[in-house]
């Protein structure tokens, strides 16, 4: 006599699950995993940095989600909100990138304060090397 053993569905995550793409900026290849589609962007962040560092994969990324940006690369040029639900774009393919750092503004080298220690030379005219080549250049040698 056979029993059948019923298969008890012990699935209390609400939603679909669906595989997901991510491909990172300057890695060799993506990353691939299962989520629920009413996961947070912010979450899918964290579980990819959390798999790129335990594969060992370079670059380096670091873990900190707030640095990241993740965009559907399907959809248009913005990014996904962190608050936003990961399903809700309908995208499966994803590119996650880091965020670009506020650079200081460059100060030209006649506008710097000098450094304790250092010589600072000022010369008169314009200072450029084609003017002084041209200048040499155009004096006259005379022979007797």
């Amino acid at each position: 006599m056979l029993i059948q053993k019923h298969k008890k569905n012990n699935h209390s995550v609400k939603g679909n699950r669906f595989l997901i793409t991510i491909n990172v900026l300057g890695s060799a290849g993506p990353l691939r995993f299962v989520v629920n589609e009413e996961e947070l962007v912010a979450a899918v962040i964290q579980t990819a940095l959390k798999s790129y560092a335990r594969e060992g994969r370079l670059p380096v990324l670091g873990s900190d989600l707030n640095n990241f940006l993740l965009y559907c690369a399907n959809a248009g040029s913005d990014a996904l909100s962190p608050w936003a639900t990961i399903g809700s774009g309908g995208g499966r393919n994803f590119m996650l990138c880091k965020k670009p750092q506020p650079r200081e503004p460059t100060i030209p080298e006649a506008e710097k304060p000098p450094q304790p220690g250092m010589i600072t030379t000022h010369r008169k005219g314009n200072g450029s090397l084609r003017a002084w080549i041209n200048k040499s250049l155009t004096l006259k040698i005379y022979s007797h």
